[in-house]
């Protein structure tokens, strides 16, 4: 079972915290999370919750849970390669299905996971774009 990398980055959001609270350290901050407040995104939009399709919700809510995934290929290494996410080291995003109803194959929807907490991109074009998950609305 492939554990998503966002669940380690709850651990390293409460260091993060911590250096916060208690001062500047460079051991107190996992290398793998980012400590910036907000990740600007220019090539990528946003879409809502609520608006994604309900298969969406699903895959998140697996993600969240750890698994099982329905794919073999869920939780592999996105590797970014149309740039269109914002640029990060190997490993820190994580591509997950979202099941197309009436596909055969794996279809082109994917929840695109990054390491810090709820950094989620749908794409339904199979990596021609993306938006990010606003989870406020």
């Amino acid at each position: 079972m492939t554990i998503p990398p966002r669940i380690f980055a709850l651990v390293g959001a409460a260091a993060v915290a911590a250096t916060l609270l208690a001062g500047p350290s460079a051991s107190a901050v996992p290398a793998a999370v980012p400590t910036g407040s907000a990740v600007l995104v220019k090539a990528v939009g946003s879409v809502c919750y609520s608006a994604l399709p309900s298969q969406a919700h699903d895959t998140l809510a697996l993600i969240d849970r750890g698994g099982p995934f329905p794919y073999s290929q869920d939780g592999v290494v996105f590797q970014n390669r149309e740039r269109l996410l914002p640029g990060q080291s190997t490993g820190y995003y994580h591509e997950y299905t979202v099941v197309t109803p009436g596909s055969p194959t794996r279809g082109a929807r994917r929840i695109i996971t990054g390491l810090q907490v709820q950094e989620d991109y749908y794409t339904a074009d199979h990596y021609a774009s993306f938006r990010r998950v606003a989870f406020g609305c």
